[in-house]
């Protein structure tokens, strides 16, 4: 009977959509596919890193511009860990590995199963590690007594009987760090939990809600009691994570979900009361502790349970753990003094509540301003230490000392080269002026005078900003003696009137030039009088607009009227004169408000040489009047995030699976060892090889090690010569 080939033509091909379901397979299971998957996911993460997510749309113009804003924004880099396509690219890589752990998987388990016991000698000897030893008893005694060694050091063996010309031979099959490979099965099953994990804690399923249930993001404002139906999650939702803010002596049990369109409302099965808010502080007016003293109300049994929730110590309650996020104001009342700049009259106090808003009787800007209370600090600490730190001057010898060069880098973990000087400088209130057109500007006031430490007056620190994105700019005003504004509002207010400059124009040329020499008092009062009307912007320019004011009108005036290798000169002339006046001016004016003058002293030098600098900043100061903060009663309000993770212990497993798994591939070699023991003459013939998945000097070492066990022969004997193959 004859075997004779199929013919080709007579094969039954596959139906195509087999073909191509096989392919699709083939490229979801491949290696390369999920190492592509998984680069992309790393690429996506350091975006979401680099780039604030969850950010005003209003930061993100400001940053990048309207067209690349808006670009970013319809690929959702703003909000990357939540975009459809990071989950797409997350569910595909689930797929992916699954299937590489599904093809792989019983291929391995085989394999664990195996000894490759039928392995011939003459591939034995085509080994890099082989050796050669006889034995003077049989085949059979030998090989019994190598597996009995192989076993007492901890491996697997398997013997197996052959027949060969000269008698019955043995192979002895042995097999180590069978972990090795079970780490490939751990660290792979790792990454899909790992995903599957984040996948059931993400937003997959609150979008799923949000397809699937009609619920949709609201935009609106208002109470919570009144957003509709369709914008809240019920309390069965299976995975969420939102915000829950509590005031002290209130209670909430609605949490608030962040999304990109607006925010959904999640119903809690507890209501959280705070009884109190702890915030405890270091030395140096830092926070060390955040806690939040609370009650759980449970909804369904009436049962009240106390807790404590901490940073890094949440309290879980249902399934669902509270965590301490952040804290907040929680209603403070405020009351504000405004005060205009421009004079001593007109000033009226002003009260309202953090999150409010308070509408002026009086007009600003040619409309009704709406001032709205934005934010209370009751403590803001600020490092004070210069901006060279303790190292001094350039020229201070110690910068090329070796010794405090090495002292200043050396040390524990938390030394620092700039050396720091954290002061609390006290409360301060956030507000903003908002016209009849909606635009609005933010201001930031301190309540307590700050000393600067740089040897000048406390001074009252002013903070003003256009868009939510910039820091804030400060005006420093300088505090008079009783510690408030009076005296600098006095001379701003003197400033504005030409009878009283003249008036101190006047006395500062009397007290400077000898009454015997008229002519030289002539040309310093026309000076005088002409820095002083350049500085407080009385100046007109040439269309017959007002100039600009302060320390830049004189440096305009100076570039533009006097030569240039004279400016110097004459720059230094004119601030002379400039103060001076100016110091006579305040005099004027304490004169009108029944105050004794101020003595020329050093405290008095200090004062006026920063309200000149005021005096020039609050030129370019938009609005006409300052609030100032006057008293507060403080309301804290703790800020909880609420979350119901099932997914976490996934991924904890997941975890503990990735640290086994590569600690197994990593530190695990598997092994093989093969030894045939063939008859020769009246003893044996052994012939022994080694396998291992990786070569290393481990690797090396042992086989050397098993040949003296084994073979008997020593590190330095060389292999026997070769004999014919069996």
């Amino acid at each position: 009977m004859s075997l004779t080939a199929p013919d080709p033509a007579s094969r039954v091909a596959p139906p195509p959509g087999s073909a191509r379901l096989q392919a699709l397979l083939d490229l979801l299971a491949s290696m390369r596919f999920a190492i592509s998957l998984l680069t992309v996911i790393c690429i996506a993460s350091v975006i979401g890193t680099v780039l604030q997510q969850n950010q005003p749309a209003v930061n993100y113009v400001n940053q990048f511009g309207p067209f690349w804003a808006q670009l970013f924004g319809t690929l959702s880099l703003y909000s990357v860990y939540s975009a459809w396509w990071f989950l797409l690219i997350l569910g595909f890589l689930v797929v992916s590995t699954s299937l590489c752990v599904a093809r792989n998987t019983p291929k391995i388990l085989i394999d664990l199963k195996t000894f490759k016991e039928n392995i011939r000698e003459s591939s034995l000897k085509s080994f890099g590690q082989h050796a050669e030893a006889g034995f003077s008893e049989g085949a059979e005694t030998v090989a019994r007594r190598l597996g009995a060694g192989l076993v007492q050091g901890g491996w697997k063996v398997r013997l197996q009987p052959r027949d060969t010309a000269a008698g019955p031979g043995w192979m002895v099959a042995a097999k180590a760090g069978a972990a090795n490979k079970l780490g490939y099965i751990a660290a792979h099953s790792a990454i899909v939990l790992v995903c599957l994990g984040g996948l059931l804690d993400g937003d997959l399923i609150v979008r799923a809600q949000t397809w699937f249930n009609g619920k949709t993001p609201y935009t609106g404002a208002g109470l919570i009691a009144d957003v509709p139906e369709q914008h809240r999650l019920s309390v069965s939702n299976p995975t969420f994570r939102g915000n829950l803010m509590v005031a002290e002596g209130t209670q909430s049990s609605t949490a608030i979900l962040n999304q990109s369109a607006g925010v959904l409302l999640q119903e809690l099965p507890f209501a959280v009361e705070l009884k109190k808010f702890i915030v405890e502080h270091y030395s140096t007016g830092m926070p060390k502790l955040f806690a939040s003293e609370i009650v759980i109300h449970d909804k369904v049994t009436g049962a009240q349970t106390p807790a404590r929730v901490e940073v890094n110590h949440p309290v879980n309650y249902r399934g669902i753990e509270i965590y301490q996020s952040s804290f907040d104001d929680g209603g403070s009342r405020v009351k504000l003094q405004a005060i205009p700049l421009s004079g001593m009259a007109g000033r009226f106090d002003v009260e309202g509540v953090i999150g409010g808003a308070a509408s002026l009787e009086r007009e600003q800007g040619g409309g009704p301003v709406s001032l709205e209370f934005t934010a209370l600090r009751v403590i803001n600490v600020e490092n004070f230490a210069g901006a060279q730190g303790g190292s001094g001057s350039g020229a201070d010898v110690r910068k090329v000392d070796l010794r405090d060069s090495l002292e200043s880098r050396l040390g524990a973990a938390n030394k620092t080269q700039t050396k720091k000087e954290l002061r609390n400088i006290g409360p301060s209130v956030t507000y903003k002026l908002r016209d009849a057109a909606g635009q609005a500007r933010e201001f930031h006031n301190y309540m307590l005078p700050v000393d600067m430490g740089d040897g000048g007056v406390p001074v009252l620190l002013l903070g003003l900003r256009d868009n939510p994105g910039d820091p804030f700019r400060y005006l420093r005003l300088p505090v008079d003696d009783q510690g408030g504004l009076d005296g600098f509002v006095r001379l701003r207010a003197a400033l504005d009137q030409p009878a009283l400059r003249d008036q101190a124009v006047r006395r500062y040329v009397k007290l400077a030039i000898d009454a015997s020499r008229p002519e030289l008092a002539e040309q310093l009062r026309a000076s005088a009088a002409r820095a002083m009307d350049l500085f407080a912007g009385a100046a007109r320019g040439p269309d017959g607009q007002r100039a600009p004011a302060g320390l830049q009108a004189v440096a305009d005036f100076i570039e533009a009227q006097v030569p240039e290798a004279e400016r110097p000169r004459a720059g230094e002339v004119l601030i002379r004169i400039l103060n001076g006046v100016l110091f006579q001016l305040n005099q004027v004016a304490r004169e009108q408000a029944g105050l004794a003058p101020l003595s020329s002293d050093e405290k008095t030098q200090a004062y006026m040489t920063q309200a000149v600098l005021s005096l020039s900043d609050a030129q370019a100061y938009p609005v006409p009047m300052v609030f100032v903060l006057k008293d507060f009663t403080q309301v804290q309000a703790s800020v909880f995030q609420v979350a119901r993770a099932p997914g976490k212990s996934i991924v904890y497993l997941g975890c503990a699976l990735l640290i086994l798994g590569v600690f197994a591939m990593l530190y695990v070699r598997e092994r093989r060892v093969w030894v045939w023991v063939r008859p020769q003459g009246e003893g044996s013939l052994a012939t022994m090889a080694l396998s291992s998945n990786r070569k290393t000097l481990d690797g090396d070492r042992e086989f050397v090690r098993l040949k003296e066990k084994l073979l008997g022969l020593s590190p330095t004997e060389p292999p026997a010569p070769p004999s014919t193959p069996a």
